[in-house]
This record gives C-alpha cells, sequence and structure tokens, in this order.
C-alpha cells in the first residue's frame, strides 16, 4: 500500500498567504516563502501554492514567489492559479514548481491539458477541481468559486484525466474552511471514476478527519490550510495519528 500523503495548502493573493471560508471572507495567514520553509522542516510530504486570485483578476501568477520558495524548500511542490497556455506552465516549472494546477484555463480550453502532458509529462499536470453541490450533483465551479458551469465534477474528472491530467486537486466547496470533515461522498466519487491519484481538500478540522478521507474517501492524499496554518494542528500530529490507525506515511 502506498503511503499517504499530508499536504499543506497556501492560498495565496497579492503575495500573501490567506484562508477562507467557502471561498470567502479571507484572513491573513503569513508569508508563504516562511511558511512554506516551516512546513518543509515539519514532515510535509508536498506543498501546493495556489494565487487564488489570479483567474478573476486576468493575471498571471506571482512567479518570484515560486521562485524563492523554491531556493528554501526540498520537498515537491505544486503551482496553480492563472495558467491559461502552455508558456505559463512552463514559466511555473522554470521558476522551481514540481507540478502545476490548472483549473479554470484548462475548463475553458481542454486542449491545455493535452498540450501540457505532451510537453512536460502527465505527473506535471493537476487538474485543479472545485465542486459544489448543486440540486443533486456536484457541479465544477471556476473563477475562484464565482462561476457555476453546470458540468458534473465527476464527468470532468474523466474527461480531464482522458486528456492527460496526472492528479486530481480535489476541492469541497461546501466544506472548505468549514472544519467538519472532508466531503467523503465526493472524494469517494471521483476516486472510483479515475485511475490517478486523489487529493482531497476542504473540510480538515480534527485528526479524525484524516483518518476518514482515506479509509472511507479513497483519497490518496489529504490537503489541508487552517488547521496547519493556525496551529490548530501539526502535521508531525495528523501524521503519527494516522500510523497509530494503521494508514501508511512518512514519518
Amino acid at each position: 500500500m502506498l503511503t499517504k500523503r499530508i499536504i499543506p495548502c497556501l492560498d495565496m493573493t497579492e503575495g500573501k498567504v490567506v484562508k477562507g471560508i467557502q471561498f470567502v471572507n479571507f484572513r491573513d495567514a503569513g508569508d508563504p516563502v516562511v511558511l512554506a520553509k516551516k512546513y518543509d522542516e515539519q514532515g510535509a510530504d508536498e506543498l501546493v501554492f495556489l494565487d487564488i486570485t489570479a483567474s478573476i483578476e486576468n493575471r498571471n501568477i506571482l512567479l518570484d514567489v515560486v521562485n524563492r520558495t523554491a531556493k528554501e524548500v526540498t520537498i515537491p511542490f505544486t503551482v496553480g492559479g492563472g495558467i491559461r497556455t502552455k508558456k505559463d506552465m512552463q514559466q511555473v516549472l522554470r521558476a522551481g514548481a514540481d507540478k502545476v494546477g490548472v483549473n479554470t484555463g484548462a475548463f475553458k480550453k481542454p486542449k491545455l491539458i493535452i498540450e501540457c502532458a505532451q510537453t512536460f509529462g502527465n505527473q506535471c499536470v493537476v487538474l485543479s477541481l472545485d465542486a459544489k453541490l448543486v440540486g443533486n450533483k456536484w457541479n465544477v465551479i471556476i473563477n475562484g468559486g464565482k462561476t457555476d458551469t453546470g458540468m458534473s465534477a465527476i464527468d470532468w474528472a474523466k474527461e480531464a484525466v482522458r486528456l492527460g491530467a496526472g492528479e486530481i486537486l480535489l476541492t469541497s466547496i461546501d466544506t472548505d474552511g468549514m472544519k467538519q470533515g472532508f466531503n467523503i461522498d465526493l472524494t469517494k466519487s471521483v476516486s472510483k471514476a479515475v485511475n490517478v491519484p486523489i487529493i482531497a481538500s476542504g473540510g480538515a478540522g480534527k485528526l479524525k478527519d484524516f483518518k476518514d478521507i482515506f479509509l472511507k474517501g479513497k483519497a490518496d492524499a489529504a490537503l489541508a490550510a487552517s488547521v496547519f496554518h493556525f496551529g490548530e494542528l501539526t502535521i508531525q500530529q495528523v501524521k503519527e495519528y494516522l500510523m497509530v490507525n494503521n494508514i501508511p506515511v512518512r514519518l
């Protein structure tokens, strides 16, 4: 059984880390490079950087932050936000990222996934999928949580993997920042539908939430933000708890 990954998420806007609830009401959480270095030292398996306002502000990602982070950390990190072209992805990889998250840009132009996968390899292309329950199905939401596409999240996950995405960062807007647990049903449904690793995001509040998303949600990795940023849990605590519960992690 492959080890499960614990991944802190750094949501950035204007060069600083912020954390909101259901994609609104953001508060400052600190300097991204300082936090990245801290999590590297604490034993995080990977990091995810998301420039959460790049798409809606129609601007490119903050490459200087990526570059400075790459010089400070030894673990892999994924960077997303405002990726609209193959050149955007190339710039982020050159700045030091190991993988690149595509979201709104890929939904609007699915060919972007093909181009990036063929040029840089499937392992570099992470589909960042934000989903919300609308009626009785989960819809894909783009533009930083602002636009309901009406498309099924499960259908989009399948299509993105067919086009070349090598991993899916799946965020439940309904549970994001609520600290009531990850969205197990959504995660399990997407995990069953595709054959690539799923990073579950949105809702971590206590140790048991991590166990549940691995055992019940069938996630390959769990991503969290506020519980780590504001010192409610440490990465070591989470990993030791998972080990006690027979879930393999890298200590």
